[in-house]
Order: structure tokens, then sequence, then C-alpha cells
């Protein structure tokens, strides 16, 4: 009997296994389906996921469902942005909860969220972009409490996840990142309690100004939540921000018209260790063995409905007086610090909120710094007035606070500066209704950081503060081997800082010496450091800058180039730098320049104009790496150089040329040269197949030469200039590789030919023959460094063949009509016809006779028959052979005689 019973025993374990690890397979389809469907059924929008695994094994008795990569998008008129995505979505629920119907609520038990994002936007017509429901459900909503989801949860998580809440309409901006969120309760029930804890990095700002930056937060928190009556109640509560300790009481009562809040907060002591704490611990450092003394408290009161008209009324109060602190690292004390400060609203009218900065102010020892403002109707036409009266030794801020050591600062600072305006008369630039006075210097200022080359340091600056603009009298300063000296004006300083327009200035720079080489750092990049260099985003000129720089500098140092006598002007609009009128002294010419650079565009693009006014070739081309790109054989030249250059393209986020986008054209002129053969690659080779040509001979003087360059290749036009009395053409390509791609037509006058030609052209005895030139082409391939150089003697032989058999043709021709001429005088005299055909049989034979003789150099023939045959199909033939034979010995290794032959014919 107890066999038996073991037996079904074991077989209904075996039978419950086997339907706990099959049935999710069922099922799991099914559950994705509901869900889709619920979801997509009473939205507007779109909501999706890639998976969702069902299993009864993980929670039994209960089933857990994971969704991976849930999105849920909005519909117009926010339509495609994603309002909420999580890479997994963890459900927990009672097994019996999957056999329910389409139409019946599904209960919870345990939610849990991993790299989840949720996104709230309102728009400048202040609508939500989380209002998605569908009509009727919203008024199914109204008519049932009951949803498809009811919430039995015992506990939930958020973690790795972020929050952004957007308000168009006023500017203001929550972000939450990297929130870790948990909580546990019992939320089934009517009134619960509700354990949380939270933390995150908080970023908050308005109309463009960021007030907090990835603050660091927390909050451990005791919450009595009363569903009935929703009402959300803080018992037992402790929160940081950054290090500062707050605590809170009160409540949160959610009502469809309005919410209501009730809350009052506090820092838990006076101990003035709290205002350091407000500081993130990156810069405030190690605050537990900082000695202080005073006070620092923070108390405020938020109270009232929030509805669309009314907002909450506050009050929140920060004070210290006479404290002070010093860190045990430190030489010296920051003392006598007083703070009042109110932020307030009475009213519940978001227009009637103010802060009032009464007074801030420290000393350290005899440096005194305090400021007084005041800002009201934040909302509307915000006023403001301020004050700021400082007498200060920068060099002591770092030995009383710990900020970052590489930052190092010296100087004295004065100021005393009074402002007061209100947002409408800056709109308007009605600069006469705002205030703006007082004075600003720094002496021996010295700024450094590990991102510098040199140290910065201003031995003067001064500054006029008016309603209409700041007028810069005087700064004067140097960093490593540049010295400057600049003045001007700025306005509209007020409108770019509260109204987000161009900050305009006018600015004159004057330096002995502006060494561009002390504003680069060298970086050493690895590779995938320079992967992720190249996918950022390229620097941008900023758009606010409408400003205007007149610069002169005796001398400018960029990489290894010495320029002097510089100027020119800048001008920076429109996210545009443009350059205009810029001249200098450079490779004992001038330099001319005007052009721009543009980062509109996503990729930064420029368009320059440069002009070159006998530049020394030998300096140009050593040290400018454009001109060795696009003439690279003209480094092997000595002389000068005149040349326009337009070139235009892309930047690249270092802001370098683009090589494969850059396009343009050059006009050149090269003066007084001279041929350094060591570095003459292609003319060297040349010279090798030429051997009539003697590069020391070579004089390029005067050449000019039209280029272009696209894509990477550079075409030059055809251009013809002389070797002693040879014709020489040369056009062609070549690539930014210094791939070559070039021809040469040398038209070789006849008589360089030798003996054989300069024998046959005497036979012909014809005067137009003096002057007989000889096409010889001419290829050049391979690269700069290792040319590849070919002739081509076909044109040639042809050019030669044909001129010497028109000479001769026409020659024969006339002695023809001599003969025509006899015969005819015999006919007169009554000779007959058979005497006739003899003297035409004669002629014709003579002709072939003196051709053939040209051709043949005088050979006799055996036969007649042969004879014949051989001087009508053969002179062609003759020539070229002959063509062959002289122009072979030209462009071929020869003899030794040969040679000496050769040279003596050119002089």
């Amino acid at each position: 009997m107890k066999k038996k019973f073991v037996k079904i025993l074991a077989g209904i374990v075996i039978v419950l296994l086997g339907v706990i690890i099959i049935l999710p397979i069922f099922l799991e389809g099914k559950i994705g389906t509901i869900i889709k469907n619920k979801v997509n059924s009473s939205i507007t929008g779109s909501f999706d996921f890639t998976d969702a695994d069902l299993s009864l094994l993980r929670s039994f008795p209960n089933a857990e469902l994971q969704i991976s990569d849930a999105v849920l998008r909005t519909a117009a008129p926010f339509e495609g942005d994603t309002l909420f995505k999580a890479g997994e979505i963890g459900l927990t629920l009672s097994v019996f909860e999957l056999f329910k119907g389409a139409s019946e609520p599904i209960q919870l038990k345990e939610l849990y969220l991993n790299n989840a994002l949720i996104n709230i936007k309102f728009d400048e017509e202040e609508r939500p972009n989380y209002d998605i429901a569908k009509e009727e459900d919203k008024q199914g909503e109204m008519a049932s409490d009951q949803g498809d989801f009811t919430l039995d949860l015992q506990e939930y998580s958020i973690s790795d996840s972020r929050l952004i809440y957007q308000d168009l309409s006023s500017g203001l901006y929550l972000k939450v990142n990297d929130l870790q969120h948990s909580g546990s309760g019992d939320l089934s029930l009517k009134e619960s309690k509700l354990q949380t804890s939270s933390e995150a990095l908080l970023s908050l700002g308005l109309d463009g100004t960021e007030y907090l930056t990835n603050q660091k937060v927390s909050l451990e928190a005791l919450l009595g939540i009363d569903l009935e009556t929703s009402t959300y109640t803080f018992l037992e509560n402790k929160g940081l921000i950054n290090q500062l300790p707050l605590v809170f009481d009160g409540f949160v009562r959610i009502d469809d018209e309005y919410n209501e809040l009730d809350i009052n907060f506090e820092t838990p002591s006076s101990d003035f260790k709290n205002f350091l704490a407000l500081f993130p611990e990156k810069y405030s450092k190690d605050i537990a063995g900082v000695s202080t003394s005073g006070d620092f408290i923070v108390e405020g009161k938020i109270k009232g409905k929030m509805d669309d008209t009314y907002i909450p009324q506050f009050r929140v109060n920060i004070r210290s007086d006479k404290a002070s602190f010093k860190y045990p690292d430190l030489p010296k004390a920051v003392e006598n610090i007083v703070i009042a400060t109110e932020i307030v609203n009475e009213t519940g009218l978001a227009d009637d909120t103010f802060i009032n900065i009464n007074k801030a102010s420290f000393n350290i020892d005899q440096d005194r710094f305090a400021m007084e403002a005041k800002l009201s109707e934040l909302s509307g036409n915000t006023r403001v007035s301020a004050k700021i009266d400082a007498n200060m030794n920068l060099a002591n801020l770092a030995k009383a606070y710990p900020y970052a050591a590489e930052q190092d600062l010296e100087g004295l600072l004065k100021a005393n500066v009074i402002t007061a305006f209100d947002m409408a008369s800056i709109e308007k630039k009605q600069y006469a209704k705002t205030r703006s006075s007082g004075q600003l210097s720094v002496e021996g200022f010295k700024y450094n950081n590990d991102e510098l080359t040199a140290p910065v340091q201003f031995s003067t600056v001064a500054l006029d503060f008016k309603p209409e603009r700041i007028t810069l009298n005087r700064m004067q300063g140097n960093m490593g081997k540049t010295d400057f000296n600049v003045t001007g004006t700025l306005s509209n300083l007020l409108g770019f800082m509260f109204n987000k327009e161009e900050i305009e200035g006018n600015f004159n720079l004057v330096s002995n010496t502006f060494s561009l080489n002390d504003f680069m750092v060298e970086e050493e990049i690895g590779k995938e450091e320079l992967n992720e260099k190249q996918d950022q985003p390229s620097i941008k000129i900023p758009s606010f800058l409408n400003c205007t720089i007149i610069a002169k500098a005796q001398t400018v140092l960029y990489d290894n180039l010495v320029l002097r006598n510089v100027e020119g002007t800048l001008r920076i609009k429109d996210q545009t730098a443009s350059l205009n009128n810029f001249s200098s002294s450079l490779f004992n010419g001038r330099l001319t320049l005007d052009g721009l650079v543009s980062t509109k565009s996503k990729t930064p693009t420029f368009d320059m104009k440069l002009g070159a006014d006998q530049f020394l070739l030998a300096e140009a081309f050593s040290n400018l790496e454009l001109l060795k790109t696009l003439a690279p054989i003209a480094s092997a030249l000595q002389g000068k150089l005149n040349s326009k250059i337009s070139i235009s393209g892309d930047l690249s986020p270092e802001f370098t040329p683009m090589l494969e986008s850059i396009t343009g054209n050059v006009l050149a002129e090269i003066l007084e040269t001279k041929i350094k053969s060591e570095k003459a690659n292609v003319l060297n080779a040349m010279a090798s197949q030429l051997q009539f040509i003697d590069l020391e001979k070579l004089n390029l003087n005067g050449i000019k030469t039209a280029l272009s360059f696209d894509n990477g290749i550079v075409s030059v036009k055809p251009m013809t200039f002389n070797y002693q009395d040879i014709a020489i053409t040369v056009k062609g390509s070549h690539s930014f590789d210094k791939r070559l791609n070039y021809t040469a037509t040398l038209d070789v006058p006849a008589r360089y030919l030798g003996a054989e030609v300069n024998n046959l052209i005497a036979k012909i005895d014809d005067n137009s023959l003096q002057n007989l030139t000889v096409p010889v082409g001419v290829s050049i391939d391979g690269v700069y460094s290792n040319p590849q150089v070919k002739t081509d003697l076909t044109s040639g032989v042809k050019t030669l063949t044909a001129s010497l058999v028109e000479v001769q043709k026409q020659k024969l021709l006339n002695k023809g009509k001599e003969k025509a001429s006899t015969l005819l005088d015999g006919l007169l005299g009554g000779k007959n016809n058979k005497d006739t055909t003899a003297t035409q049989g004669s002629t014709s034979e003579e002709v072939k006779k003196t051709l053939g003789n040209i051709l043949n150099a005088g050979s006799t023939k055996k036969d007649s028959v042969k004879k014949d045959s051989t001087a009508a199909n053969s002179p062609n033939t003759s020539v070229k052979d002959a063509a062959k034979s002289v122009l072979g010995g030209l462009l071929k290794k020869k003899k030794k005689d040969s040679v000496s032959s050769s040279r003596d014919t050119i002089k």
C-alpha cells in the first residue's frame, strides 16, 4: 500500500514538474500577444518589445515574466518620440493570472525596470507627450477604478535608468541620470507604508542656463500611502544634496483638479560644514577634517495648491553669519562669511517669485569680496539689480580652498560694478533704460593648467562698464613666446547673457611676436582613441559671436614658418570666420590671403585664396606641404615663384583639410630658375632616355603653368618651354600620393639626328628642310620617387618620312615638267609617236631612279625590273628605317664614339 502511495505521489510530482516546465512554452506567445494587444488597443501611440520570457520555476508558485527591449512611442504632435523604453521589464504575478481572459485585469506582485528611459515633454502649447490614451479608454477610466493591471506589489526596483522632463513653453528641464530606486511594502492595502531608497545625478536648467549639473542626490524615505485619498505622507526621511543633509515632513495629495503640497524641510544641524557639503566632493574634497565656526542654516516651507493658474506658496531661507572654515593642509582660512539669501513666493502666482541675495561676502586675510543682488518677476519681465565689490589677491584662493591644483591663479583683482536692468529693455535693445557702471581691473594675472603649453600672463587688464557697451581700455600680456596688446569694445553683453542674442565686439590686436605654436597642444592618440575622435562632432564656431579683430604683428610663428610684417582682419559672424586682406613677408617674398572657415554645416568647410609674390622656391617647397603635393617636381628647382592658389574643401574634426575633398586651381610663374639635379628624379629619368638633354643647360625661367585639382588628382594643362631650340610641351596629372601620369612632346630639329640624316637632307638639297623638326613622344609614369620614362618613335618617324617624301616628290614633279616641255618641242619638230612613247618611258624611269637613289643612298641595281620594283615600293620603308636608326641612337645607350658625335652636334 505504501509503495503504491509513493508511486502515485511520485507520479503527481513528475506531472507537476512537467507542467511547470512545459506550460511556459505554450503560454509564452499568448502572454506576449495579450500584453501587446492590451497596450496598443488602448493608446494612440505604439508599444512593442523583442521578446517575452515566461518562467514558472524561478518564483514558483508565482510566474515571472521578463520583457526585453520594450519601446513605447508617442503619437502626434510628438509622433515618433520615445516616451518610454527599457532594456528589461520584470513582472511577477500569480500563475492563475495567466489563465484570465483578455478583458480581465491582471494583478502584479513585483516589478523591476532595468536600463529604462522615461521621457516627459510639454510642447510650446503646453501639450504633454504622455497623453496617448484613446478617448474611449479615458471615459472608461472615469467610469471605473479598475484598469487592465492592478497592483498587489510587495516590492519594485528601477536600476541604471534615466528620467528627462522638458517644458518647451517655459524653458524648464530636469534630467535624472543613473537612477537607482527601490521600494518595498504592501500596496494592496488601502493604507500602507512604503520604504524607499533613491540615488541619482540631478541636472536642472531654465532658458538654456544650467543651475545644477549632475549633482548627486539621495533620499531614504518612509512614505505613508492612502490610496483612497491619494495622499502620500513623508514619515521618516533623510536626503542628501551632494553632502548636504536635509530632513522632510509633510504630505502630497493628488486630486483630479489640483495637487496639494504641505512640506517642511531643513538642515538637521547648523554646522557650517553643511555649506561646504553643498559643493560636489571633487571640489570640496574631504570635509571631515575641516575646522569651522559659525552656522549655516537652510530651511523652507512649501504649502498650497498647484493647478493651471497657481503654484504653492513657498519661502526658502539660507543664512550664515560670521562663519569661517580652514582646511588642515592649507595655510589660509576663509573668514567673516556672511550669507543672507531668501527665495520667496507669497501669492501663489509664478510671476511674483523673487530672490534676494541681501549679502554674500567673505575675507581671506585682507582680501575681500562682497555682492548683493535682487531678482524679481522671474517668469515675466525679469528684473535684475546687482553690485559687486572686490579687492583680492587671486593666489590666495588656492591657499584657502582646495580647487584643482593644475589651475593655478595669480594676480590682483579689483572690481566695483553696478548693474540694473529688465528683460523687456534688453529684448528691445533699449539700453538707455538699463544701468551699468563701474570698473574692473586685473594686474599681474597668471593662469596655468595642464592643457596649456605655457602659462597665460596678463600684466594689466582694464575694463570700463557702461549701459551700451564694455570698453577694453587695455589688455597686455604674454604666453610663451607670444606677447599681445589688445584694445576694443564689447556690446550687447546683457542681451547675450539673458536673451540668447549675439555678442558684438571690435578689437585691435598688436604684437611683436605671436607664436601660434603656443596655443597648440601635442596629443598622443592611440588607435581606439583616434576612432572615437573621428566619431565626435566637430568644433563649432559659436553662433553668438559677432566680432571683428584687426591684427598687426611684426613676427608670427606657425609650426616651422616665420611670417614677418603680418597684418589682416578677422571677421567672425554666423558660425563663419573670415580672414580679409591678410598679408605677410614670407620666403623672401610676400604672401596674401583671403578666405573663410565655416562650421554652419555638419562638416566644417573652408575656402581660401592665396597669393605668392617672389617666393624663394627652395624655401617654399621645403616648408609648405601644400606646394609639395600640388607640384612635387618643383621642389627640385631653385629660383623664385609667383603664384595664385584657390582652394576649398572639408575639414576634419581637428580642423585639418580632408585631402580627398579639396578642389581648386593654381596659376604659377617660375623665375630665375636653377635645377638641383640630386632632387630632380623625373628630369634625371628623362635625361637618361634623351641623351641630348643636359639638365645644367635647361632654363625654365619665365615658365608659366596652370593646374587644377579635384578628388585627389592634380591636372596640369599643356605648358611649353624650350631647351635651347628644342620646344617641349608637357601635360598630364598626378595624385596626392605622387603617382605620375604625364606625357611630353619634344620637337627635335632634324640636324640633331646625326650624320646619316644630315647626308640624306643634303642629297635632297632643299632649303625648307633646314628647319625640319621631329616630334619625340615621352610618357612618364610610376611614382615621383621612382619615375618610369618611356619614349615613342612612331610619330617622329612618320613626320620625318612625310617631310622627306613630300619635298622629293615636289622636286621630281618639277623635273617632270621640264621633260614634258622638251617632248612638246620634239612634236612640233615633226618626230613620230614611237619617239614620244620612248621619251615618256625614259622620263618615268628618271623619276624612279632619282627617288630610289635618294632613299637608297645611291646603291646600284643589277636588274632593271627589280630596280623599278624596289624604287616604286620602298621609299617610305627606307626613310623609316633611317629615321629609326638615328632616333634609336638618340634615345638609347650609345657607343662611346657615337655619344661624342651626338654631343658635338648640339651647342
